[in-house]
């Protein structure tokens, strides 16, 4: 019961700062230069007549309290509108474009966790000694050097000097079919389907962008995986594991690291969800067709 009323209380005390967030958006959008009508038109050499019309089937000439309160009930009623890029509902576009980012989050969360939880726990095991120094080197430079310099450094190497990987341009060979879509991402359809050849062709093309975010993230999850067991290490019911007589590899990696994937799991599902919303410089550099391009 005590779990279920956090839960309660996290999503009510989330709502006050959901519509908070829709206001700010709502109110940026609206002290930004320009006019959106003037904008979806013929630009400066529309008329008049056509700006107000298109005006007013914005809704943009009605008062500002009328705006948001449309507003409010066209998000909380799943009506998007639609895209005066594309010409589409907004909402179709996304649910689109959703799977590929999905599928490159994961895939670049999946490999950072292969690679920061065996790095942290070596290197807290080993705190001191040249592979902390060095991992903990790696995890620095990999914060530190800019998510697109990682992504064009790369495709330099992988692509065009080495040519292991085809070119790093969408989700998959535009002479290959894609698979029939059941959950929207193309290695899982593939798989499903047993098209190797959609397989193979995604999987060569996604590697490098989930490797270029996977690097990033490897840094935060490093660092908080050792972090975590050094402390745990630390801890008495660990002393006295020892002064029981238990193995190295029980205490280490059955006591020690079980406790300390708490808190690295509770950062994976924070770094998860800003590199959902973050992976537009990826995306961009590419050409990968998700939401944070769209």
């Amino acid at each position: 019961m005590d779990r279920v009323r956090y839960i309660a209380f996290s999503i009510l005390s989330a709502i006050p700062i959901v519509i908070a967030m829709v206001i700010i958006t709502f109110v940026l959008m609206r002290v930004l230069p320009g006019d959106p009508a003037v904008f979806f038109s013929a630009g400066p050499f529309a008329g008049e007549e056509t700006i107000e019309e298109l005006r007013a089937k914005l809704g943009l000439d009605e008062p500002l309290y009328v705006q948001i309160w449309l507003y409010f009930r066209d998000i909380a009623s799943g009506d998007w509108g639609r895209s005066l890029l594309v010409n589409r509902p907004v909402y179709d576009v996304l649910m689109e474009r959703l799977p590929a980012s999905l599928e490159l989050t994961l895939l670049a969360t999946l490999l950072a966790l292969l690679v920061a939880l065996p790095l942290g726990v070596l290197s807290a095991l080993r705190a001191g000694t040249w592979i902390d120094h060095v991992a903990r080197l790696l995890s620095t430079v990999g914060a530190a050097i800019p998510i697109f310099v990682t992504a064009l450094v790369l495709v330099l190497v992988f692509y065009y000097l080495l040519d292991w990987v085809p070119e790093p341009v969408g989700r998959i060979d535009i002479f290959t079919p894609a698979p029939t879509a059941v959950t929207g991402f193309f290695l899982i359809d593939s798989l499903i389907e047993g098209n190797w050849e959609a397989f193979r062709s995604a999987a060569g093309r996604i590697f490098l962008p989930a490797v270029t975010m996977g690097i990033l993230m490897t840094s935060p999850l490093t660092r908080m995986t050792r972090g975590s067991m050094l402390a745990v290490l630390h801890s008495d019911f660990i002393r006295t594991a020892r002064a029981a007589g238990l193995s190295s590899w029980t205490i280490n990696f059955r006591y020690a690291l079980r406790n300390a994937l708490i808190p690295v799991l509770t950062t994976m599902s924070l770094i998860f969800s800003f590199a959902l919303g973050a992976n537009v410089l990826v995306e961009k550099v590419f050409a990968w067709p998700g939401v944070g391009s769209f």
